[in-house]
């Protein structure tokens, strides 16, 4: 096995050396110096120093991990700086380095025509990048390469430098990729891994075709994406494909899930007896409505069943609905997918998707394994090329470009003050349109609704996805008419946008029976509480008065005429300035005390 001192050798898989000095020696005769006279001195005297720094490195992260957990927060302050200002110095020495490299470099190739096809080496410009402040744009399909055993480890996954090609690893995507494990999993993010991809579909479909096989069972929660569902439905339950069963549970709790599973159990009784397996997929919050799913207890659920558990969190957020942070590993999902195109972005200007899980199931160096305890808590051993980076990723090509992941990680800089305004925005609106006889508001926030309790059971701060649908098919009077609808919902631009996708800054509105969720059939689309005048708003960042009052105007312009009196359901304008006040105090003071006390911050 390769000790660490030996992983700086160009011959590190096939050296014998075992101290600094003979590997340096060894490394001179590699690349043909004479030891004896002054470069080779030199550069003796430097490889000597490098590898002695690498075993000192790796003694230093010994020690780290030995300690970091008894340390006071002064010592951690103090350990992190001493341990910063070794990389600035690690830096300078490498930008030292490239003085005579740059000048060997001309030597060599300047002068001769055709040079600029090269292009400018990039070792000499791209040290300085190391001090950025933000995470720079590698804008590179190709990666250079040490040597030819660094490379054959490279192609192995056993030399993280060396990132190949961006088809499969991009400095900046990875960047993203660990600071969503960080966002989501937060004091268990070491145990998780994330890879992106280039849409949240994507990511689904990836995870999905690395995990189902033909003939296997995926229980799904009702109200799922619309193009989730045809994907399951369509493409993966297609004989032709993999013959996927697919079932719907209906319900938000674990009682719900658990009848639902054993009866999905009898039903393909055959198909596990052929050893086939159940996959529960879940979102939570879900689309279009913004339900609250028990994915704990679900999750619990399913592990004592065997099956792994998918969710998609992508309408909660990290910060609204944290699926990851749960002291129990039962009760935490094996993979949960995000769709960076929405909130996590926030911008509208991307699509881009990840998909997280254990580190074990996500990657392993070729030829490596893994033991770890399954979902029923039995000893369970993962080969490499079971992990979702060798089976899937890595032959697919559904990467993540850098200038996506860079502006994904622009948006996360924002976005928990973004999700909390939401949530104001969205329990005052919600509750607004609830008080009006006429709409119907399928929404969480409202207190009442059957899925209020999980919303205020698992949401952070009690707060509701920014998410939620509404119907004007009448409370005590006949529907509206479906021609009065469409001008309606036609005249609700400027204030309103009328477009796809959800997330944005901006308040948007679509109809999931035309749009989101045009997929479903109509006996679909009924079970999932969809019915052809079902508006999905997805709230955004404006003063949600300014909504409603468009709201009222739209309506008097088109609704009025057809259904005398329809306006005067509206609560006062007193009233809806009171709830916004009331709501917005009331969120802020649950934030502020939410918050540590400065005795724990300063500990």
């Amino acid at each position: 096995m390769t000790t660490p001192i030996q992983q700086l050798s160009p011959l590190r898989n096939t050296t014998s050396a075992q101290d600094a000095e003979s590997l340096a020696a060894e490394q001179l005769s590699h690349f043909g110096i004479d030891p004896h006279g002054d470069y080779g001195q030199a550069l003796f005297r430097l490889a000597c120093t490098l590898y002695t720094a690498q075993a000192a490195t790796f003694d230093l992260w010994r020690v780290t991990l030995e300690t970091l957990d008894g340390l006071d927060r002064s010592d951690r302050i103090a350990y992190f700086n001493a341990k910063r200002f070794v990389s600035f110095q690690l830096a300078k020495i490498l930008d030292c380095l490239q003085n005579p490299l740059r000048r060997t470099y001309q030597s060599i190739n300047v002068r001769e025509r055709g040079f600029a096809c090269k292009g400018a080496y990039p070792l000499f410009d791209n040290v300085a990048a190391i001090f950025s402040s933000t995470p720079v744009i590698t804008r590179t399909a190709t990666y250079l390469f040490a040597c030819t055993e660094w490379v054959e480890d490279a192609f192995k996954g056993r030399e993280p430098l060396l990132e190949i090609y961006s088809r499969l690893l991009n400095p900046t995507s990875i960047s993203l990729a660990n600071h969503i494990v960080d966002l989501e999993a937060g004091g268990m993010a070491s145990d998780y891994l994330a890879w992106n991809f280039n849409s949240g579909m994507a990511a689904i479909d990836g995870l999905l075709a690395h995990l189902v096989g033909s003939r296997d069972v995926v229980l799904s929660s009702r109200n799922i994406y619309g193009g989730t569902y045809q994907l399951l439905h369509d493409w993966y339950g297609k004989k032709s494909n993999l013959d996927l069963a697919v079932e719907w549970f209906d319900g938000f709790d674990g009682a719900a899930f658990a009848d639902a599973l054993q009866a999905t159990r009898d039903k393909y009784a055959d198909r596990l007896a052929e050893g086939r397996r159940i996959y529960v997929f879940l979102e939570s919050p879900c689309n279009p409505h913004g339900n609250v799913l028990d994915v704990p207890e679900i999750s619990r659920i399913a592990h004592l069943n065997g099956s792994l558990v998918i969710c998609d969190a992508t309408v909660g957020t990290p910060f609204l609905c944290p699926v990851l942070r749960r002291t129990e590993p039962a009760e935490r999902p094996d993979f949960v997918i995000h769709s960076y195109t929405k909130d996590l972005c926030g911008s509208g200007t991307t699509t881009a998707g990840v998909v997280i899980g254990r580190s074990e199931r996500m990657f392993l160096p070729k030829g490596a394994s893994a033991a770890i305890d399954g979902p029923d808590g039995k000893p369970e051993t993962i080969p490499w090329d079971e992990t979702l980076f060798w089976n899937v990723y890595y032959v697919k090509g559904a990467f993540l470009d850098a200038d996506k992941a860079f502006e994904v990680l622009s948006g996360l800089r924002t976005f928990e003050s973004r999700m909390l305004q939401k949530g104001i925005n969205t329990l005052v609106l919600a509750r607004v349109l609830n008080a009006h006889p006429d709409i119907n508001v399928h929404s969480p926030a409202v207190d009442g609704h059957p899925n209020a309790a999980l919303r205020r059971k698992l949401m952070y701060l009690e707060l509701p996805a920014p998410l939620f649908t509404i119907d004007l098919q009448g409370g005590g009077r006949p529907p509206i008419p479906q021609e009065v609808f469409k001008r309606f919902f036609d005249s609700l631009e400027p204030a309103v946008g009328l477009q796809v996708s959800l997330g944005q800054t901006n308040t948007l509105a679509l109809c999931p029976a035309l749009t989101s969720h045009s997929e479903l059939s109509a006996e679909a689309l009924a079970a999932a509480g969809i019915t052809p005048t079902t508006i999905r708003i997805s709230v955004g960042l404006e003063d949600p008065r300014v909504l409603i009052a468009h709201l009222l105007q739209a309506a008097r312009l088109f609704i009025e005429p057809a259904c005398a009196g329809f306006c005067a359901g509206f609560p006062q304008a007193e009233a809806i300035d009171a709830l916004y006040r009331e709501t917005y105090l009331d969120v802020h003071r649950r934030f502020i005390l939410a918050q540590p006390d400065f005795a724990a911050l300063a500990g």
